[in-house]
């Protein structure tokens, strides 16, 4: 095979690392929780700066990872129970306008501090150095970003189908009120389900601003890849999460190299055929 031809895969592969990170922590919400979270988009932006501002104060990327990932599930949790709690009974429109106006305010806020031009995290010197792999000399930091992606899933599938929080997650999806009848503090369950989401944009954030780059306007271009991820992979399915990914990752690979013109036109093209075959998405369920 043509050496340009598997750079792209890899390069479609590295793309699909971070809409999995990015796509599985917006299905968890608003596919699990019902929670129409139109500002995960911002948590992905705000959470790159937050790491990029840790980083120049440590020097270290991997507690730049950590410590964005846990200030963005903090703020998820302040606004999970000031603000959507207040609204979940009002359906998905006082959700959907709630966030999108938290989107709005943390990109300007973000726009504010860090500036418009456009900025990015180096990555460890540890790992950057190129590995040569069948004669294929790729990023070493990629193959991680891969690895990272591949940990977070296995991680994710533990916790949604091998442990209480998760069954208890999933029950209350199908019926909360049984769920509650049974003693399950289902707002309290959502709260930590709204964190790990949130937690997840915080930590794609500084992927994505270590392999891209970060700046204004970031936010609605990265929202708009996750509801791609969420509606061709199904609502609530981590699986479909993986694969959807994945497949968004190589089209924007090749499309990018081949015509990059039409790459955002190409990128739509399967939810649209998702939507009109299977609506409910490729592994999501029939309600």
């Amino acid at each position: 095979m043509d050496t340009r031809y598997v750079i792209l895969v890899l390069n479609g592969l590295t793309q699909g690392a971070i809409f999995f990170v990015l796509g599985s922590g917006l299905t968890l919400a608003f596919g699990l929780m019902r929670i129409v979270n139109m500002s995960h988009g911002a948590f992905y932006l705000l959470g790159g700066y937050l790491g990029l501002a840790t980083f120049r104060l440590t020097g270290s990327w991997t507690v730049a990872v950590v410590a964005a990932g846990l200030s963005i599930a903090l703020l998820g949790l302040l606004l999970e129970r000031g603000m959507l709690a207040r609204v979940r009974e009002g359906g998905d429109l006082s959700q959907t306008l709630l966030t999108i106006a938290l989107s709005m305010i943390i990109a300007d806020v973000a726009l504010a501090i860090w500036g418009g031009h456009s900025l990015s995290i180096r990555s460890p010197a540890a790992i950057s150095m190129p590995v040569t792999i069948f004669g294929i000399t790729y990023p070493g930091f990629r193959y991680v970003l891969m690895a990272i992606s591949v940990l977070i899933a296995l991680l994710l599938w533990l916790i949604l189908y091998r442990t209480r929080f998760g069954i208890a997650v999933r029950a209350s999806v199908d019926d909360r009120e049984i769920v509650s009848a049974l003693g399950v503090r289902i707002d309290t369950v959502y709260s930590l389900m709204f964190m790990l989401s949130a937690f997840l944009g915080g930590v794609a954030g500084v992927l994505g601003g270590t392999y891209l780059q970060l700046s204004p306007g970031e936010d609605t271009t990265i929202l708009t890849y996750s509801l791609v991820v969420v509606i061709v992979g199904g609502l609530g399915s981590l699986m479909g999460a993986v694969v959807s990914s994945l497949i968004l990752g190589q089209i924007l690979s090749f499309s990018l190299a081949y015509a990059p013109q039409m790459s955002m036109f190409l990128v739509f093209v399967p939810m649209a055929i998702v939507l009109a075959v299977r609506p409910e998405g490729l592994f999501g369920r029939r309600v």
